[in-house]
């Protein structure tokens, strides 16, 4: 079947039919980013909420010059928490470094958790040591997500020296928390990692147990 052209894509965009434009939002992941930006822009202040959340989405994996501006924008300043959650996400996958001052005060300021735990996974994203202090801060959040994102991200950049935080989740009530920790230990070299893996992998919950065996066969491998 002929893919679309981009003049059936713009079409397609300003259809009537929010579900047309989606459809022509999700063509566009084989166009290249220079001529996919400007057709992802027409939809990026829809009417429709999925919309604009697909868009902002693909300005974070259609990269060019123009998308970091709009997304900091976005995170910073729209009136939608969905929106400024997407946008904070969308930041994470341009793996900018100048994403993690905006993040890092999204985490702080926003008064949403579910943009604050995007900001959270997109500060690992980024790989950016500096955000191993909010991302401690993270950690004693009282929502529960926001730990899980925070201990992934500490394992993300590496943060050696906040073993000893995240180790105080390996008896957590919650199973995704500590499969979280066993995954994050595996980017983490060290005795005390090796140590905690051992005794996450006789976990009870299959997942964090496998998770653990994993780690400690990466660990095991890692120069």
């Amino acid at each position: 079947m002929a893919h679309p052209s981009l003049d059936q894509l713009s079409t397609q965009l300003e259809s009537e039919s929010s579900r047309d434009r989606m459809v022509a939002l999700a063509s566009l992941r084989d166009v290249p980013a220079d001529e996919a930006v400007p057709l992802i822009k027409k939809v990026i202040d829809d009417s429709n909420l999925q919309v604009r959340s697909m868009a902002v989405f693909a300005l974070g994996v259609k990269q060019t010059d123009e998308c970091y501006p709009i997304l900091v924008k976005l995170v910073e300043s729209d009136p939608d928490y969905g929106i400024r959650a997407a946008a904070a996400g969308a930041l994470g996958y341009l793996a900018d470094p100048r994403a993690f001052e905006p993040l890092v005060r999204s985490f702080y300021e926003d008064t949403d958790w579910l943009v604050r735990f995007s900001a959270a996974v997109s500060l690992g994203n980024i790989k950016d040591p500096r955000a191993r202090e909010v991302l401690t801060q993270a950690l004693k959040s009282e929502e529960v997500v926001i730990q899980q994102a925070a201990i992934a991200a500490l394992g993300e950049i590496k943060a050696i020296d906040a073993i000893d935080d995240i180790l105080d989740f390996a008896q957590a009530d919650d199973w995704l928390v500590r499969q979280r920790l066993a995954e994050a230990l595996g980017n983490l070299k060290s005795e005390k990692s090796i140590s905690a893996l051992k005794f996450l992998e006789k976990d009870s919950h299959p997942q964090v147990s496998q998770s653990a065996s994993i780690s400690l066969h990466r660990l095991s491998e890692a120069p």
